[in-house]
């Protein structure tokens, strides 16, 4: 059986891809317990620095399939998707979300659980849950607001309006663009430059700023001394190649 959702690593990236491009990558419970199995290997892999999460084929995906909502969801658990993007949010590698075409709803909120966007020219984002009576649970309400916010974030809602790439990146729910024929060696560059650098501090800043996420300056200038993760293991021989060089 094809894999829903494959894993290749390559020098200490891991490229996660969505691998259902005969129906645009729609998103399937399926789909979801694969990522989900890959999000908690890589929480103990120690030799991957950085993951890349795409999509195969035309797009990253166009959301969450419609038609296994109409037949009826075999979920494991109430909030079963939303906690495993929440474990994806969590690892203590940078994750990227690498985003081609359509990027609607379900999608969207997948790739919001990523640190950041980098999005192809021809990528479309949207959030279509108005359109069809639907309220998110996957994490829309929470994540979307804080990328772009509350007030545009309310505007993407209640209109179900499609974005392209610039109008994404205008209001921050991507943080770059790159053309569609140079998109996967672009991501690929930005990957590396994080891999690049200190496993240490990538973890130890991403547990920073989720704690301190909307808290006022003066507690947050307090929580990062007290409750700072120090030096790194590589420190000490980082600073020693630069100075050689």
């Amino acid at each position: 059986m094809t894999a829903l959702v494959t894993r290749h690593d390559s020098e200490g990236l891991a490229i996660l891809t969505l691998n259902r491009p005969e129906k645009l990558n729609a998103l399937t419970v399926g789909m979801f317990r694969e990522l989900r199995i890959h999000v908690c290997d890589l929480k103990v892999d120690d030799s991957i620095g950085c993951v890349v999460l795409r999509g195969a084929g035309k797009c990253f995906s166009a959301g969450h399939d419609l038609a296994d909502i109409a037949e009826g969801e075999d979920v494991p658990a109430p909030g079963w998707h939303s906690e495993t993007l929440r474990l994806m949010e969590k690892l203590p590698q940078p994750v990227i979300a690498a985003v081609h075409g359509h990027c609607y709803t379900g999608a969207l909120e997948v790739a919001l659980a990523a640190d950041f966007i980098l999005a192809a020219d021809n990528a479309r984002f949207g959030d279509t849950h108005a359109k069809w009576a639907l309220a998110p649970i996957w994490g829309m309400s929470q994540r979307l607001p804080r990328r772009v916010g509350i007030a545009t974030a309310k505007k993407l809602m209640f209109t179900a309006q499609m974005i392209n790439a610039e109008e994404a990146l205008r209001i921050c729910i991507a943080e770059d663009i790159f053309p569609e024929d140079d998109f996967v060696a672009s991501v690929e560059r930005i990957a590396r430059e994080i891999f690049a650098n200190s496993p240490f501090t990538h973890t130890a800043n991403k547990r920073l700023l989720e704690a301190t996420d909307a808290r006022d300056l003066d507690s947050g200038l307090q929580w990062e001394v007290q409750k700072t993760e120090g030096i790194g293991p590589d420190a000490q021989d980082r600073i020693a190649a630069f100075t050689k060089s």
